[in-house]
Protein backbone atom coordinates (compact mmCIF):
# COMPACT_ATOMS: atom_id res chain seq x y z
CA UNK A 1 0.00 0.00 0.00
CA UNK A 2 2.81 2.11 1.26
CA UNK A 3 4.57 1.44 -2.03
CA UNK A 4 1.71 2.17 -4.27
CA UNK A 5 1.08 5.76 -2.68
CA UNK A 6 5.26 6.47 -3.29
CA UNK A 7 4.77 5.91 -7.05
CA UNK A 8 1.57 8.20 -7.25
CA UNK A 9 3.81 10.75 -5.55
CA UNK A 10 6.39 10.13 -7.52
CA UNK A 11 4.47 10.37 -10.71
CA UNK A 12 2.39 13.65 -9.15
CA UNK A 13 5.63 15.30 -8.88
CA UNK A 14 6.90 14.31 -12.24
CA UNK A 15 4.07 15.73 -13.77
CA UNK A 16 3.97 18.52 -12.44
CA UNK A 17 7.77 19.08 -13.29
CA UNK A 18 6.49 18.38 -16.19
CA UNK A 19 3.61 21.16 -16.90
CA UNK A 20 5.34 23.87 -14.66
CA UNK A 21 7.41 25.31 -17.97
CA UNK A 22 4.07 25.46 -19.73
CA UNK A 23 2.81 27.62 -16.73
CA UNK A 24 5.71 29.02 -15.99
CA UNK A 25 6.71 30.88 -19.31
CA UNK A 26 3.66 33.08 -20.68
CA UNK A 27 3.72 33.10 -24.80
CA UNK A 28 4.94 36.08 -26.11
CA UNK A 29 3.76 39.00 -25.56
CA UNK A 30 2.34 38.99 -22.30
CA UNK A 31 3.30 42.82 -21.47
CA UNK A 32 2.58 46.17 -23.66
CA UNK A 33 5.12 46.88 -26.76
CA UNK A 34 7.01 49.39 -26.73
CA UNK A 35 7.42 51.25 -30.12
CA UNK A 36 10.50 53.68 -30.27
CA UNK A 37 10.28 56.82 -33.16
CA UNK A 38 13.50 58.48 -33.51
CA UNK A 39 12.19 62.13 -34.69
CA UNK A 40 9.32 64.34 -33.30
CA UNK A 41 5.48 63.70 -33.31
CA UNK A 42 3.57 64.85 -36.02
CA UNK A 43 6.09 63.82 -38.95
CA UNK A 44 5.37 60.96 -41.30
CA UNK A 45 7.20 58.38 -39.43
CA UNK A 46 5.44 59.05 -36.20
CA UNK A 47 1.82 59.53 -37.87
CA UNK A 48 2.57 55.85 -39.44
CA UNK A 49 3.76 53.98 -35.88
CA UNK A 50 1.16 55.63 -33.97
CA UNK A 51 -1.87 54.52 -36.69
CA UNK A 52 -0.31 51.01 -37.14
CA UNK A 53 0.27 51.07 -33.13
CA UNK A 54 -3.33 51.70 -32.36
CA UNK A 55 -4.24 48.85 -34.36
CA UNK A 56 -1.10 46.78 -33.04
CA UNK A 57 -2.83 46.15 -29.61
CA UNK A 58 -5.59 44.35 -30.86
CA UNK A 59 -3.70 41.80 -33.14
CA UNK A 60 -0.59 41.10 -30.21
CA UNK A 61 -3.25 41.11 -27.36
CA UNK A 62 -1.11 43.72 -25.80
CA UNK A 63 -1.08 47.70 -26.12
CA UNK A 64 1.78 48.83 -28.33
CA UNK A 65 2.45 52.14 -26.77
CA UNK A 66 4.56 54.77 -29.07
CA UNK A 67 7.57 56.81 -27.31
CA UNK A 68 9.31 59.35 -29.30
CA UNK A 69 13.25 59.67 -28.34
CA UNK A 70 14.64 62.63 -30.49
CA UNK A 71 18.12 64.00 -30.86
CA UNK A 72 21.10 63.64 -33.00
CA UNK A 73 18.88 63.43 -36.21
CA UNK A 74 17.72 60.01 -34.89
CA UNK A 75 20.97 58.80 -33.17
CA UNK A 76 18.99 58.72 -30.13
CA UNK A 77 16.27 56.83 -30.65
CA UNK A 78 18.53 54.41 -32.64
CA UNK A 79 21.12 53.65 -30.07
CA UNK A 80 17.87 53.42 -27.59
CA UNK A 81 16.34 50.37 -28.92
CA UNK A 82 20.41 48.92 -30.08
CA UNK A 83 21.13 48.74 -26.03
CA UNK A 84 17.47 47.80 -25.37
CA UNK A 85 16.96 43.90 -24.47
CA UNK A 86 16.44 42.01 -27.37
CA UNK A 87 13.26 40.20 -25.28
CA UNK A 88 10.37 41.49 -28.45
CA UNK A 89 9.17 44.31 -26.29
CA UNK A 90 11.32 47.35 -27.80
CA UNK A 91 11.04 47.73 -31.20
CA UNK A 92 12.35 50.24 -33.79
CA UNK A 93 10.34 52.59 -36.49
CA UNK A 94 13.45 52.73 -39.28
CA UNK A 95 13.46 54.79 -42.80
CA UNK A 96 15.99 56.32 -44.89
CA UNK A 97 17.53 58.41 -42.85
CA UNK A 98 18.44 54.93 -40.52
CA UNK A 99 19.58 53.89 -44.13
CA UNK A 100 21.36 57.10 -44.69
CA UNK A 101 23.47 57.51 -41.35
CA UNK A 102 26.23 54.85 -41.64
CA UNK A 103 26.98 56.15 -44.89
CA UNK A 104 27.35 59.60 -43.34
CA UNK A 105 28.67 59.44 -39.66
CA UNK A 106 31.60 57.76 -38.99
CA UNK A 107 31.09 57.42 -35.21
CA UNK A 108 27.64 56.04 -34.36
CA UNK A 109 27.53 54.64 -31.25
CA UNK A 110 26.22 51.18 -32.79
CA UNK A 111 26.85 48.82 -36.14
CA UNK A 112 23.34 49.86 -38.18
CA UNK A 113 23.66 46.23 -39.65
CA UNK A 114 24.60 43.97 -37.01
CA UNK A 115 22.62 45.58 -34.08
CA UNK A 116 18.79 45.49 -35.17
CA UNK A 117 16.81 42.53 -37.06
CA UNK A 118 14.19 43.46 -39.38
CA UNK A 119 10.71 42.88 -39.05
CA UNK A 120 8.76 44.12 -41.92
CA UNK A 121 8.40 47.48 -43.99
CA UNK A 122 5.72 48.97 -43.80
CA UNK A 123 4.73 51.25 -46.21
CA UNK A 124 6.52 53.53 -48.40
CA UNK A 125 5.37 56.36 -50.53
CA UNK A 126 7.58 58.26 -53.81
CA UNK A 127 9.37 61.61 -53.48
CA UNK A 128 8.11 64.38 -55.77
CA UNK A 129 10.63 67.13 -57.67
CA UNK A 130 8.81 70.22 -56.85
CA UNK A 131 9.83 74.08 -57.87
CA UNK A 132 8.00 77.35 -57.03
CA UNK A 133 5.66 78.11 -59.72
CA UNK A 134 7.58 81.26 -60.91
CA UNK A 135 10.26 79.19 -62.10
CA UNK A 136 10.16 79.29 -66.02
CA UNK A 137 10.47 75.76 -66.14
CA UNK A 138 7.48 73.10 -67.06
CA UNK A 139 9.18 70.42 -67.82
CA UNK A 140 12.12 68.72 -65.89
CA UNK A 141 14.46 68.66 -68.95
CA UNK A 142 13.40 72.61 -69.16
CA UNK A 143 14.68 73.25 -65.20
CA UNK A 144 17.91 71.40 -66.39
CA UNK A 145 18.56 73.76 -69.23
CA UNK A 146 17.71 76.28 -66.78
CA UNK A 147 20.10 75.20 -64.49
CA UNK A 148 23.14 75.01 -66.74
CA UNK A 149 22.10 78.61 -68.69
CA UNK A 150 22.20 80.23 -65.11
CA UNK A 151 25.10 78.03 -63.21
CA UNK A 152 25.01 79.19 -59.37
CA UNK A 153 21.97 81.03 -60.23
CA UNK A 154 19.41 78.77 -58.67
CA UNK A 155 19.04 77.48 -54.81
CA UNK A 156 17.09 73.91 -53.76
CA UNK A 157 16.30 73.83 -50.15
CA UNK A 158 16.56 70.43 -47.37
CA UNK A 159 15.76 69.57 -44.28
CA UNK A 160 19.28 69.51 -43.37
CA UNK A 161 22.34 68.07 -44.32
CA UNK A 162 22.40 64.52 -45.16
CA UNK A 163 18.75 64.47 -44.99
CA UNK A 164 16.70 62.18 -47.86
CA UNK A 165 15.54 65.99 -49.22
CA UNK A 166 19.32 66.80 -49.21
CA UNK A 167 20.77 63.30 -50.93
CA UNK A 168 17.80 63.32 -52.97
CA UNK A 169 18.64 66.86 -54.46
CA UNK A 170 22.48 65.72 -54.87
CA UNK A 171 21.80 62.80 -56.86
CA UNK A 172 19.35 64.91 -59.07
CA UNK A 173 22.13 66.88 -60.30
CA UNK A 174 24.91 64.27 -59.86
CA UNK A 175 21.93 62.53 -62.82
CA UNK A 176 21.60 65.24 -64.45
CA UNK A 177 25.04 66.46 -65.63
CA UNK A 178 26.44 67.65 -62.66
CA UNK A 179 24.23 70.74 -62.18
CA UNK A 180 25.34 73.47 -60.26
CA UNK A 181 22.31 74.78 -58.27
CA UNK A 182 23.09 75.57 -54.52
CA UNK A 183 21.98 74.07 -51.16
CA UNK A 184 20.00 75.85 -48.51
CA UNK A 185 19.76 73.34 -45.83
CA UNK A 186 16.95 74.13 -42.92
CA UNK A 187 16.13 72.60 -39.94
CA UNK A 188 13.08 70.44 -41.64
CA UNK A 189 11.68 69.49 -44.34
CA UNK A 190 8.64 71.84 -43.46
CA UNK A 191 10.62 74.55 -42.68
CA UNK A 192 11.66 74.46 -46.27
CA UNK A 193 8.06 75.34 -47.93
CA UNK A 194 7.73 78.16 -46.57
CA UNK A 195 11.01 79.94 -48.66
CA UNK A 196 10.08 77.84 -51.38
CA UNK A 197 6.53 78.99 -52.25
CA UNK A 198 8.06 82.62 -51.04
CA UNK A 199 10.83 82.14 -53.83
CA UNK A 200 13.94 82.50 -51.93
CA UNK A 201 14.88 78.93 -52.74
CA UNK A 202 13.81 77.50 -56.03
CA UNK A 203 13.68 73.43 -56.05
CA UNK A 204 13.02 71.09 -53.23
CA UNK A 205 12.73 66.91 -53.34
CA UNK A 206 11.13 65.90 -50.44
CA UNK A 207 8.37 63.26 -49.77
CA UNK A 208 4.77 63.56 -51.65
CA UNK A 209 3.06 63.81 -48.64
CA UNK A 210 4.89 67.00 -48.05
CA UNK A 211 4.56 68.25 -50.70
CA UNK A 212 1.37 67.37 -52.08
CA UNK A 213 -1.34 69.77 -50.34
CA UNK A 214 0.48 72.47 -51.37
CA UNK A 215 0.73 71.09 -55.37
CA UNK A 216 -2.99 70.13 -55.27
CA UNK A 217 -3.35 74.20 -53.88
CA UNK A 218 -1.28 75.64 -56.87
CA UNK A 219 1.35 77.11 -54.44
CA UNK A 220 4.07 74.61 -56.02
CA UNK A 221 4.52 72.96 -59.45
CA UNK A 222 5.64 69.30 -59.58
CA UNK A 223 7.81 68.48 -62.54
CA UNK A 224 8.79 64.60 -61.89
CA UNK A 225 7.35 61.27 -59.41
CA UNK A 226 10.95 60.19 -57.94
CA UNK A 227 9.94 56.74 -58.39
CA UNK A 228 9.63 54.32 -61.56
CA UNK A 229 6.34 54.99 -61.87
CA UNK A 230 3.53 57.31 -61.64
CA UNK A 231 2.03 58.13 -58.59
CA UNK A 232 -2.05 57.78 -58.54
CA UNK A 233 -2.42 60.55 -56.64
CA UNK A 234 -0.68 63.11 -59.31
CA UNK A 235 -1.22 61.18 -63.02
CA UNK A 236 -0.39 63.86 -64.78
CA UNK A 237 2.80 64.29 -63.32
CA UNK A 238 5.93 62.15 -65.37
CA UNK A 239 8.29 59.15 -63.56
CA UNK A 240 12.10 59.58 -63.35
CA UNK A 241 12.71 56.98 -66.46
CA UNK A 242 9.95 59.26 -68.69
CA UNK A 243 12.15 62.27 -67.97
CA UNK A 244 15.10 60.65 -68.98
CA UNK A 245 16.37 60.12 -65.31
CA UNK A 246 16.17 56.66 -64.20
CA UNK A 247 18.43 56.66 -61.31
CA UNK A 248 15.96 59.12 -59.61
CA UNK A 249 13.89 56.28 -58.12
CA UNK A 250 13.85 57.74 -54.60
CA UNK A 251 11.03 55.81 -52.35
CA UNK A 252 10.54 57.23 -48.72
CA UNK A 253 9.96 54.03 -46.89
CA UNK A 254 9.38 53.38 -42.98
CA UNK A 255 10.02 49.87 -41.26
CA UNK A 256 10.21 48.29 -38.09
CA UNK A 257 13.33 46.96 -36.39
CA UNK A 258 14.24 44.86 -33.41
CA UNK A 259 17.32 44.80 -31.18
CA UNK A 260 19.71 42.07 -32.32
CA UNK A 261 19.16 38.36 -30.77
CA UNK A 262 15.26 39.39 -30.84
CA UNK A 263 13.81 35.36 -30.07
CA UNK A 264 12.60 34.28 -34.15
CA UNK A 265 9.30 33.23 -33.04
CA UNK A 266 8.45 36.92 -31.61
CA UNK A 267 10.19 38.60 -34.47
CA UNK A 268 7.71 36.30 -36.63
CA UNK A 269 4.50 37.05 -34.17
CA UNK A 270 5.34 41.44 -34.98
CA UNK A 271 5.88 40.51 -38.51
CA UNK A 272 2.09 38.62 -38.55
CA UNK A 273 0.62 41.29 -36.50
CA UNK A 274 1.84 44.52 -38.39
CA UNK A 275 1.09 42.88 -42.08
CA UNK A 276 -2.09 42.18 -40.35
CA UNK A 277 -3.02 45.87 -39.20
CA UNK A 278 -1.37 47.19 -42.41
CA UNK A 279 -4.54 45.04 -44.13
CA UNK A 280 -7.24 46.80 -42.42
CA UNK A 281 -9.88 48.43 -44.56
CA UNK A 282 -9.32 51.47 -41.69
CA UNK A 283 -5.58 51.06 -41.88
CA UNK A 284 -5.54 50.85 -45.72
CA UNK A 285 -7.53 54.29 -45.94
CA UNK A 286 -6.10 56.15 -44.10
CA UNK A 287 -2.75 55.56 -45.47
CA UNK A 288 -4.03 56.11 -48.47
CA UNK A 289 -5.13 59.34 -47.65
CA UNK A 290 -1.59 60.13 -46.24
CA UNK A 291 -0.18 59.06 -49.81
CA UNK A 292 1.18 55.98 -48.37
CA UNK A 293 1.77 52.56 -50.17
CA UNK A 294 1.11 49.48 -48.15
CA UNK A 295 3.90 46.96 -48.47
CA UNK A 296 4.24 44.40 -45.33
CA UNK A 297 6.93 42.57 -46.49
CA UNK A 298 9.13 39.68 -44.88
CA UNK A 299 11.89 40.04 -42.08
CA UNK A 300 14.74 38.98 -45.09
CA UNK A 301 12.88 40.90 -47.77
CA UNK A 302 12.78 43.89 -45.19
CA UNK A 303 16.88 43.51 -44.30
CA UNK A 304 17.49 42.93 -47.95
CA UNK A 305 16.00 46.29 -48.72
CA UNK A 306 17.73 48.23 -45.76
CA UNK A 307 21.05 46.78 -47.28
CA UNK A 308 20.47 48.08 -50.44
CA UNK A 309 19.74 51.68 -49.24
CA UNK A 310 22.56 51.94 -47.13
CA UNK A 311 24.84 50.51 -49.82
CA UNK A 312 23.22 53.46 -52.23
CA UNK A 313 23.29 56.48 -50.19
CA UNK A 314 26.82 55.69 -49.11
CA UNK A 315 27.71 55.66 -52.66
CA UNK A 316 25.83 58.83 -53.23
CA UNK A 317 27.53 60.53 -50.17
CA UNK A 318 30.90 59.30 -50.86
CA UNK A 319 30.75 60.57 -54.74
CA UNK A 320 28.96 63.91 -53.65
CA UNK A 321 31.51 64.76 -51.11
CA UNK A 322 28.48 65.12 -48.72
CA UNK A 323 29.40 66.32 -44.83
CA UNK A 324 27.52 66.33 -41.34
CA UNK A 325 27.70 69.78 -39.36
Amino acid sequence: MSISLSRRALLAMLGAAALAPAYGQDPYPNKPVTIVVPFAVGGSTDLVARLIGDQLGAALGQPAIVTNRTGGGGVVGWSNVARAQPDGYTLLTTEMSFAIAPGLVSNLPFDAKKDFTHITTAVQVPHVLVVNPKVPAKTVQELIALAKEKPGQLFYGSGGNGTNTHLAAELFKDSAGDLDIVHVPYKGAGAVLADLMGGQVQMLITSLPTALPHIQSGKLRALMIASDKRSPALPDVPSAPEVGLPRMDIKFWIGFAAPAGTPQAAIDKLNQSIIATLRLPASQERLGQMGLETIGNTPAEATQLVDQEMSRWADVVKQRGIKVD
